[in-house]
């Protein structure tokens, strides 16, 4: 694994030329996938700005070109009309002012009448390398592209530690006002998110407090991308702790969970409905986000990777991905994600059930009882690769991927087990190349997992006791060299 330096990671990007000899690297690595966002070239990370708008969909994701490191961020513009189908829009927001002079770090979108507006945090550091996280703004043109405010709206407290980032902006109908929630991280090492308000969106804004979730005033040692959404009447609370082991996700010390509950946004105090769940029960999911003016239609995207980690596409120079977008819903206190639906759009034929896997395909499973095994990517003789096995008896599903050739994160996990409420009832496995997302039980329960299969894990085996549609998966992002 390459040794980079400051200077490389946060190298400015000054033309085109200079990522023509990456790009060709990356996009003829054999992890590409077909209908999966994913770096242009370097590094991908977080989605950004998930938002409905002029008729179509606009996501960004944090952008290092240079390769798979995490150093000089910018967000990188994809649309599409109907979630699956993604264009290429080029650099949305470039670190080239004094406020963001070390990258265009995560944030968010709010529509505003006919006005779209992009809040994210402004990574600044002086000559001593010293951080200051500012809060910025920019607006969509009707062209695409993005204008940036001048100044920003605020600069981070001092009374904290310099992790201030991530802004989540919303508007509340009843109050007439705007609020800003910022993850951070307090002076005690103590993960929590700072809140700001406004009557209006570009200016005015004042520290209103720091959020009070009920129960949860010591949970973590930093709260990345918080998130708050309303979702068939009930408030969600989204957010990535950081610095923290949790149960059931072994040596993990970033994870992506949420709460069901009340938000009271004049006493800034989420009230729980019960304990916190994972969003995702997988290795590689972390970051989500929901996207803005989608009440119709409420859809969330993640980053699929983690904090921290390598993969084996780093061998050719690139890494990350975005998962599914799911459409969410409300059931009692659990989120319910399932794919969006045109992603059935993608199905260009049915595959016999013969073992032999394809790059790009779709499983979608109904089980009959008792206990089961899937095992995806195995050898020509049926064993090792990735395998997920389901006991009845305590309604346990164990996902492992210690027996596949290429190892990767060992020392954070290879094995993790989805605990159910009820019996195993069905599943859509979608495969990507380098990816599996599992949706259980209706979307009651997902687990989403790299993978980088050597040539000769091309097979899969399974149990009787399943009905198995097989469905082989078109292409459907874009790969154009657009800057």
């Amino acid at each position: 694994m390459k040794e980079w330096t400051r200077e490389e990671r946060y190298r400015v990007l000054k033309n085109k030329s200079e990522l023509n000899h990456l790009y060709e690297i990356n996009t003829s690595s054999v992890y590409r996938q077909d209908y999966h966002i994913q770096p242009i070239t370097g590094l991908s990370n977080d989605p950004n700005g998930f938002i409905y708008a002029q008729g179509k969909w606009h996501l960004f994701y944090q952008w290092c070109p240079w390769g798979p490191v995490h150093g000089l961020k910018y967000w990188y513009h994809v649309t599409s009309e109907d979630l699956v189908h993604w264009t290429n829009e080029g650099i949305g927001l470039a670190p080239d002012t004094l406020f963001d002079n070390k990258g265009c770090y995560s944030g968010s979108a709010i529509a505003i009448d006919d006005e779209v507006y992009f809040y994210y945090t402004g990574n600044h550091r002086n000559e001593d390398w010293e951080r200051t996280a500012y809060t910025c703004v920019a607006k969509l043109e009707d062209d695409g592209s993005l204008t940036k405010k001048a100044t920003p709206l605020f600069a981070p407290r001092e009374d904290y530690s310099e992790h201030q980032r991530d802004p989540m902006v919303i508007y509340n109908k009843a109050l007439k006002r705007y609020f800003i929630f910022i993850g951070a991280r307090s002076q005690d090492e103590r993960g929590c998110a700072l809140v700001y308000t406004s009557e209006k969106p570009l200016e005015g804004w004042s520290f209103a407090g720091e959020l009070h979730v009920v129960g949860y005033e010591h949970f973590g040692g930093m709260w990345e991308c918080p998130c708050i959404t309303n979702i068939d009447g009930k408030d969600i609370l989204i957010f990535s702790p950081q610095f923290t082991k949790l149960p059931g996700r072994g040596d993990c010390t970033n994870h992506n969970v949420y709460i069901v509950g009340h938000m009271d946004y004049e006493t800034l105090t989420f009230t729980p409905e019960s304990h916190f769940r994972y969003l995702d029960y997988g290795f590689d999911f972390y970051a989500a986000q929901t996207a803005a003016n989608a009440s119709h239609h409420p859809v969330m995207i993640a980053w699929m990777g983690l904090p921290d980690n390598h993969y084996p596409s780093e061998k050719d120079e690139w890494e990350g991905a975005m998962t599914l977008p799911r459409r969410i819903s409300v059931e009692g206190d659990r989120l319910i994600q399932t794919p969006v639906k045109a992603i059935e759009n993608l199905r260009t034929q049915t595959l016999a059930d013969n073992g032999h896997m394809s790059g790009a395909m779709e499983m979608d499973v109904t089980f009959t009882g008792g206990d089961v095994a899937i095992n995806l990517f195995t050898k020509p003789n049926g064993y090792d690769g990735l395998t997920i096995e389901y006991d009845a008896m305590y309604r346990m599903i164990t996902v492992n991927k210690a027996h596949m050739d290429q190892r990767f994160n060992t020392e954070v996990f290879e094995k993790l087990d989805i605990p159910l409420d009820e019996d195993l009832m069905n599943m859509r496995i979608f495969i990507d190349h380098s990816s599996v997302e599992l949706f259980i039980n209706d979307g009651r329960y997902t687990f989403t997992a790299h993978v980088y299969p050597t040539i000769r894990e091309n097979r899969y085996t399974h149990t009787d006791n399943m009905d198995l549609t097989i469905y082989a998966l078109g292409k459907s992002v874009d790969e154009s060299f657009i800057l």
